[in-house]
C-alpha cells in the first residue's frame, strides 16, 4: 500500500508537467511570427546611418568632380596658350584669339557656371620693344595665365584662385 500512493503522486506529478508542456507548446503555436518593435526601431535606425552618410559622400563627389574638371579646364587653356605662343611668338590679347585653332570654344568655369576667366597679362619689359602684329600694330601685353574667378576653396583648402 506503500507503494500506491508513491505511485500515484508519480501519475499525477508526471501528468501535471506533461499538461504544462502541452500547454507550453500549444501557447507557442499560437504565438504570432514577426518582429518586435525594438527590433524594428533599430534596423530603421541603422538604415537612417548609412543613408546619412551615403548623402555625404555623394555631395562630396560632386564637388570633387568639379574641381577635378576645373583644374583640367584650366590645363587645357594654359597648354592653347603655350601652344600659341609658340607657333607666333607672341601671347593671345584675348582669350578668343585661341579658338578654333588652339581650342574648340572657351570652357565654362565648372564651379561658377560661366566662361569669365581671371586673365594674367604679361607685363612688358621697359627695354623690350612692344610686340606687334603682321601690320606692325601694337598688340599690348597678351595673356599668359589663366585662373578662376570662382569664390572658395577646393576640398584640399587651396582658393579656386590659387590654382
Amino acid at each position: 500500500m506503500n507503494d500506491e500512493p508513491k505511485a500515484e503522486n508519480d501519475a499525477v506529478s508526471e501528468k501535471r508537467s506533461r499538461s504544462s508542456f502541452i500547454v507550453h507548446r500549444s501557447s507557442l503555436k499560437n504565438r504570432q511570427k514577426g518582429f518586435t518593435l525594438i527590433e524594428l526601431i533599430v534596423v530603421v535606425t541603422i538604415i537612417g546611418i548609412l543613408a546619412a552618410i551615403a548623402v555625404v559622400n555623394v555631395k562630396n563627389a560632386q564637388r570633387k568632380a568639379q574641381e577635378t574638371a576645373l583644374r583640367d579646364d584650366l590645363t587645357q587653356m594654359r597648354k592653347a596658350i603655350d601652344n600659341f605662343y609658340a607657333d607666333k611668338q607672341r601671347y593671345p590679347t584675348d582669350l578668343n584669339e585661341l579658338v578654333p585653332d588652339y581650342l574648340r570654344k572657351i570652357p565654362l568655369d565648372p564651379i561658377t557656371k560661366q566662361a569669365d576667366w581671371e586673365q594674367i597679362q604679361d607685363v612688358p619689359k621697359p627695354d623690350e620693344v612692344a610686340d606687334t602684329n603682321t601690320d606692325n600694330a601694337n598688340m599690348g601685353p597678351g595673356i599668359i595665365d589663366v585662373k578662376s574667378k570662382a569664390v572658395g576653396q577646393t576640398l584640399d583648402h587651396v582658393a579656386y584662385g590659387e590654382l
